[in-house]
């Protein structure tokens, strides 16, 4: 790749894609969804792929703070009126979520929305989030994933690699519920089915997973 095709794909997803992205899961729908995978959140809250701040409008009054992770800063700009708007305070406190800058037993929650889908190790990422919970903290999550039909299924992995390249690093194709399990959170809630859209792209995942008291 020559240094202006890799100038030309830093612009494309340092500010071009934050902006489709903010637009593409914006709308009345996805923010009933995004209202119900908040509902159940309190006190302090770790928001791994804040983004440009969709869910903001979503926080519960018993959210006291929320810490927010993000690697796009384009996405602090796009966030600005949101977050202003807000009656809970956002502080931003770093860019990686496969190493979170806060201590263990730190935060009461954890919430990523489409956020799983394109950490490049998902499984440290989840290792942190278990760390950082408090005994008897959740994860709430909202993520598209692996398909259980496998006809569907195939047409997420051929279509995976095309993905990742320009949608940020996002794989269809990934086993969202076995993921959080395999990380030692508990699911306690999940419900799947199909959003609107081609159906590789659309499965969606939203649960809660708790960090037990033994771990």
């Amino acid at each position: 790749m020559s240094a202006g095709q890799t100038l030309d794909v830093g612009l494309y997803e340092e500010h071009v894609l934050p902006r489709f992205v903010d637009v593409a899961l914006g709308g009345a729908a996805l923010g009933r969804l995004r209202a119900r995978v908040a509902a159940g959140l309190d006190g302090e809250v770790l928001e791994v792929g804040f983004g440009s701040g969709r869910n903001v409008p979503y926080y519960p009054a018993a959210v006291t703070r929320v810490r927010a992770v993000d690697p796009a800063t384009v996405g602090r700009k796009l966030a600005a009126k949101r977050v202003a708007a807000s009656s809970v305070p956002v502080e931003y406190i770093g860019l990686d979520g496969e190493s979170l800058p806060l201590d263990d037993d730190a935060v009461d929650h954890v919430l990523t929305t489409w956020t799983l889908c394109t950490i490049p190790d998902v499984d440290a990422a989840l290792g942190e989030i278990r760390r950082v919970l408090r005994p008897g903290g959740a994860l709430h999550f909202l993520e598209h994933g692996l398909s259980p039909e496998l006809k569907v299924a195939r047409w997420q992995d051929r279509v995976t690699p095309l993905q990742r390249r320009l949608a940020g690093g996002c794989h269809l194709n990934r086993p969202i519920d076995e993921l959080v399990a395999a990380s030692g959170l508990r699911v306690g809630e999940l419900s799947t089915s199909y959003g609107s859209g081609p159906k590789p792209m659309v499965y969606l995942y939203e649960g809660v997973a708790t960090k037990t008291g033994d771990g």
